[in-house]
């Protein structure tokens, strides 16, 4: 991290100059202010350690002039006249911290320590972002809402250790698609990612398939097969629906990730395996836990890092996203030229709960483009009845509005698109009519959205 000292005092510059280089810090200093702002146009600094008493500027003036060139900079002011209105004015400034002269030392290692870890988060962050980018977007992993933003967070943090992970969220809301960005993301992305739903698996057969069975083992097994764990060697297992594991595979498990070890059916030893769980479940383990069909045990040796997945109703900013890239996907599949979604069908869709997530909008998107003949997605492409038998999604002046769309609707039909005779058929007024037509999303095509 290259810290630039800002310093009127030589002997005070220096000592803290010589102090920071060997603890390995790349130093740039200047004694005033003029020389300082200079230094940030052409050097790359990380952090500013700032005197509030310069001899030609306040320092509160180079700090707004300094992070107006570089938002991103970290600045520490330091002062031997230090109040707390003035290290209050400092941190609404944009200062990152503050320190009183004489200065402690260690306590400066401890924020520059910080500021390191939190710039190292930032980098991170970015990377992830152009992962997501590159290689995520196309399979419909999107986020937009700071919901999210927290779970990326975690992501960062736990991708590049061997930490086991454990992705709670309800159906549909992305956790295979989470599993995944932890794998690319880690050290091991080299390796296997080895998937396994442990809930569409017979029970019987699950551990065959988990630990694999040596020729002879029971009958049909004519040869060696190599189990999951063992394909996943030097890479990640991914156990989907773990709260559906059963009790004797959990004790086997809790095995694996205790002794990392594994011992295929029928075989004679046991043989180590170098392999990263990630877990997932739309169950609550510790209520399965406290109902004993869960091990204890099992679920804090699976609950190291627990990553929850926001449903989408939790954020519905990130619906249009979605409704776009499902379009798009779905339009090339079939060969569709679709231009968008009417208003009406983008707000219903926007206002609807989705109790199935993000699998659910996908199921939605894709039948409406199979259905739909025009160029734009309408109400009467979304499935029938949906959100109106929840009771959730849609109030009683929506169920309203909807009838009163529909009658407007058949009156257009029977009034061959007059609006004049229309209205003549409702009983209101032409002007009415047509404020109704457009809250309603009933206007001609090359109108609509």
């Amino acid at each position: 991290m290259t810290i630039l000292i800002v310093e009127d005092e030589d002997n005070q510059r220096m000592l803290l100059r010589g102090l920071l280089e060997k603890e390995r810090y790349r130093i740039v200093d200047a004694k005033g202010a003029a020389g300082a702002i200079e230094l940030v146009k052409e050097h790359a600094v990380d952090c500013l350690l700032l005197d509030y008493r310069l001899p030609d500027l306040d320092g509160l003036e180079v700090l707004r002039r300094v992070k107006a060139q570089n938002p991103e900079l970290e600045v520490i002011m330091i002062t031997a006249y230090g109040t707390v209105e003035k290290a209050v004015e400092a941190l609404k400034s944009g200062a990152s911290d503050y320190l009183q002269k004489p200065v402690d030392f260690d306590d400066l290692l401890i924020k520059l320590k910080k500021i390191e870890e939190k710039r190292q988060l930032i980098r991170e962050i970015d990377v992830l972002k152009q992962v997501v980018k590159e290689r995520f977007t196309k399979e419909g992993f999107i986020y937009a809402s700071e919901a999210m933003e927290r779970v990326m967070s975690i992501v960062v943090r736990v991708a590049g250790t061997d930490s086991t992970c454990l992705i709670t969220g309800e159906s549909g809301v992305g956790k295979e698609l989470v599993a995944n960005l932890v794998h690319e993301m880690s050290n091991r992305r080299e390796g296997p990612l080895i998937r396994v739903n442990c809930a569409a698996i017979p029970d019987n057969l699950l551990e065959s398939e988990l630990f694999g069975y040596e020729k002879g083992a029971f009958t049909g097994a004519l040869q060696r097969k190599p189990g999951k764990f063992e394909l996943a060697d030097k890479g990640t297992i991914f156990l989907d629906e773990i709260g559906d594991l059963s009790f004797p595979l959990q004790a086997k498990l809790l095995r694996v990730i205790e002794q990392k070890e594994i011992e295929r059916l029928g075989g004679l030893y046991p043989f180590k395996v170098d392999v990263r769980i990630i877990a997932a479940t739309n169950k609550d383990l510790e209520q399965e836990v406290k109902k004993g069909s869960f091990r204890e045990d099992l679920y804090f040796r699976l609950n190291v890092v627990t990553i929850e997945i926001p449903p989408l109703r939790h954020r519905k900013e990130e619906i249009p996203l979605f409704l776009d890239f499902f379009l798009k996907k779905f339009c090339g599949r079939y060969g569709k030229q679709i231009k968008g979604f009417t208003r009406e069908a983008r707000d219903w869709l926007m206002k609807y709960d989705y109790p199935g997530n993000v699998r659910e909008l996908e199921n939605i998107v894709e039948r409406a483009v199979v259905l739909t003949r025009g160029e734009y997605i309408s109400i009467d492409d979304l499935p029938a009845g949906r959100g109106r038998e929840t009771g959730s999604s849609l109030t009683m002046k929506q169920t309203v509005e909807e009838i009163e769309r529909r009658m407007i609707k058949e009156a257009l039909a029977q009034a061959g698109g007059v609006q004049k005779r229309a209205a003549e058929i409702l009983g209101i007024t032409e002007r009415i009519l047509r404020y109704k037509v457009k809250k309603y999303g009933l206007l001609p095509r090359q109108q609509e959205e």
